[in-house]
């Protein structure tokens, strides 16, 4: 027999001296590669893991901002509603009739008619007296709120007064009342409770924690019913649920910059404050980190996955390279013998990863449905508020002038809630169109109607806010091709913006200009601060109004339509003060015009 063994494969070679010493171990250079890979694995997977903390951590906080923007809004949209619900009713003949002839036997029952209109949590009609004569609860009937702080100062004043009072089972009430009066005399004070407590119950849905505190810091709404009626401070100290939230908030004031294992025992939350447009309110959100570590963790298991195979790889080839040159069939054969079993535990880690890869794709998946649903949610918020409080003032109206008997009237307000739904149903494809990109069908169309159809939407805040309006129009129709409900839209939002640019202004002033040339130009100007940021200004979330008032998507989508008729909205400071918007759209040409 020679003195050379043959390998499985039939090849035979000189005896291990390369990669394996003598007594079967890894020589210098193979230590030093394994090494090399591992000092390279520990690097990319602490790399990896710092980029992708920030990355969803900024993208964890950017939904926590639209969410808490979402909150607010809606909160401060309640309020607003039910604050011109004392006005109406203040003037409603059948409450002064009742008062004045102290007949109440109808009243109640009108206000519980009232009630589910409304929307609101409860009527209370009170006597000069302050003794209740009507209620949407009729067990109130007879008792006495003389002292009460809404009545005394409803009393004090000719305006609606509002008023947060703590009831006896330590939750809080939010009243709205007003005097009456009947031919100049006190008749009665109306009350409106609203229920902003459905929105508590809307947060609980949501992991991590929310309040809403009043200009004092006390928590007057909140998902935990035990931190009512205390500061933030105290609320903490419960160690109530979330119960990590106290242990971490210290911990997680800049999370991206902190390794996760530096975070106490408690559970990672993100703690963010916004102001409600209200009173001095705020309110507090408390986001956890669990999204976040679960993606960052789904990738490093991918990463380490790999280095494992890499590694596991080179060990492999080396063995194998050291074994074909090994000089006896029994220790090759065990060797071998050896690679199979490794190989086998190999297949079993592959296939484990392979799940948690499949977990790891789902969870992505569901993440970015998350993301989408919120800027969805935002960009409906932002267009449906207007025409939805004009929704709700137009019912009221009708409701008040069928009781009047002046039902011509009231066909009137039906009229102008139909064209609101519709124009909601136009947003709704507006908004759909504005992420897709796809094309509407467009018509023959006069600027001049949709300049006074947007004007006659905003009638009811230009009289709010006494701003002297100058709208120029041509004479001659100023033909376009282009969808009348969607230029519309520009319009107001472009007239809301205006509204917003001269709140600081004695003498606020909006002129609209219409001309007609090579193309037709529409200038919506106003006398109020300027413009800061032109690179900006189009961008969407892109917004310099107070938070809670806004969230920067009207001049995106504004700019979005006007681009897909033809045209161009622009920006540019007006030579003395304010700012002009200027939308640009195409003439209708004769020879077009005849073939449509």
């Amino acid at each position: 027999m020679n003195d050379t063994a043959k390998s499985p494969a039939g090849t035979s070679g000189p005896p291990a001296d390369e990669d394996l010493n003598g007594n079967g171990t890894l020589s210098l250079g193979g230590r030093l590669a394994v090494l090399l890979l591992v000092v390279i694995a520990v690097s990319v997977i602490w790399v990896t893991n710092r980029l992708l903390s920030e990355r969803f951590t900024d993208h964890t906080r950017n939904q926590a901002i639209v969410r808490q923007t979402l909150y607010s809004g809606n909160l401060l949209s309640e309020l607003q509603r039910n604050s011109i619900v004392p006005l109406l009713l203040s003037r409603d003949p059948s409450l002064i009739g009742a008062l004045a002839s102290e007949d109440f036997s109808q009243t109640s029952r009108r206000l519980i008619s009232y009630i589910e209109e409304i929307g609101a949590a409860s009527l209370i009609l009170l006597d000069s007296d302050g003794r209740v004569v009507a209620a949407t609860n009729r067990n109130l009937i007879g008792t006495s709120y003389r002292q009460a702080r809404y009545f005394v100062n409803a009393l004090r004043s000719n305006d609606t007064v509002f008023e947060t009072v703590e009831n006896a089972v330590g939750g809080f009430e939010f009243i709205y009342s007003r005097r009456i009066e009947n031919s100049g005399k006190l008749a009665g004070v109306i009350v409106v409770e609203v229920d902003l407590h459905k929105f508590e119950t809307s947060w609980a849905g949501i992991s991590g924690a929310v309040f809403v505190a009043d200009s004092s810091g006390r928590i007057i709404l909140s998902t935990e019913p035990r931190w009512r009626g205390k500061s933030e401070k105290e609320a903490l100290a419960i160690r109530s649920a979330p119960s990590a939230i106290e242990r971490a908030i210290q911990a997680t004031s800049d999370w991206s910059a902190t390794p996760p294992d530096a975070y106490l025992s408690g559970e990672a939350v993100m703690r963010m404050e916004n102001r409600i447009a209200f009173r001095g309110w705020r309110i507090t959100t408390f986001t956890t980190y669990t999204s976040v570590r679960e993606r960052v963790n789904a990738v490093l298991s991918l990463e380490i996955m790999g280095f494992a195979i890499l590694l596991a790889l080179t060990f492999y080839l080396t063995t194998r390279r050291a074994i074909f040159r090994a000089g006896k069939f029994a220790r090759e054969s065990a060797s071998l013998r050896q690679l199979n079993a490794a190989l086998q535990r190999e297949i079993t880690s592959r296939e484990r990863a392979e799940k948690h890869l499949k977990v790891a794709e789902q969870t992505l998946a569901q993440s970015s449905k998350l993301a989408a649903l919120g800027e969805m949610s935002a960009a409906v918020s932002h267009e449906l508020n207007q025409p939805l409080a004009a929704m709700k003032t137009y019912l009221a109206g009708a409701k008040l002038l069928l009781q009047r008997r002046r039902p011509d009237e009231a066909l009137s307000s039906f009229q102008r809630i139909d064209d609101l739904i519709e124009r909601m149903g136009a947003i709704t494809r507006q908004l759909k169109s504005y992420a897709r990109k796809g094309a509407d069908a467009l018509q023959p169309m006069d600027v001049r109607k949709s300049v006074s159809s947007a004007l006659a939407m905003m009638e009811p805040q230009l009289k709010l806010r006494d701003v002297e309006v100058v709208c120029n129009l041509p004479r001659e129709p100023v033909l376009i091709l282009g969808d009348q409900l969607r230029l519309e839209q520009v319009l107001i939002n472009l007239m809301r913006n205006a509204l917003d640019a001269t709140k600081g202004e004695d003498d606020p002033i909006m002129e609209i200009l219409v001309v007609s040339g090579d193309s037709a130009s529409i200038q919506v100007r106003d006398n109020g601060d300027g413009i800061e940021d032109f690179d900006a200004l189009f961008e969407p979330f892109y917004t310099t109004k107070s938070p809670g008032d806004g969230v920067g998507l009207g001049l995106a989508i504004s700019s979005g339509i006007i681009a897909d008729l033809g045209g161009r909205l622009t920006a540019r400071s007006a030579p003395a003060k304010g700012a002009i918007f200027e939308v640009s759209l195409p003439i209708l040409e004769s020879n077009t015009e005849a073939a449509e």
